[in-house]
């Protein structure tokens, strides 16, 4: 069992973000925050200090392209996940990498997000 400071979820529907704590619940992740948008996603980052974010694209008050600049920007070696419907648009995957995000995952296809968690997890511990 790995030991988490935590897994941030990011996401403007409800619905999403208990979709994937559920898929980590089962995973046996337990330190699970979670943010409504951009904006509740940076404060959140500041209090807690998550090991893993993961981030949707698409919301209200600020997006996830502009929260991660600034994650990235609050901590240099923060792990954003970027969860997003717009995978298929391969400029967006890029340019989320090139600001910082460590990695992308298609919603909905979770069936590799805990392995994407793992890995990520494993190799910066």
């Amino acid at each position: 069992m790995f030991l988490l400071k935590g897994i941030l979820i990011v996401d403007d529907s409800l619905f999403m973000r208990r979709h994937l704590r559920n898929i980590l619940i089962e995973s046996n992740y337990r330190e699970i925050i979670e943010a409504e948008n951009g904006m509740d996603a940076i404060h959140k980052y500041k209090i807690y200090s998550p090991e893993i974010v993961l981030m949707d694209i698409t919301m209200p008050v600020l997006n996830g392209m502009d929260a991660l600049k600034e994650i990235i920007n609050i901590d240099p070696q923060a792990k954003v996940i970027i969860c997003s419907s717009l995978g298929g648009q391969q400029i967006i995957i890029k340019e989320a990498i090139k600001i910082g995000a460590i990695d992308f995952v298609v919603k909905p296809h979770f069936h590799n997000l805990v392995a994407i968690v793992n890995k990520h997890f494993i190799l910066n511990t």
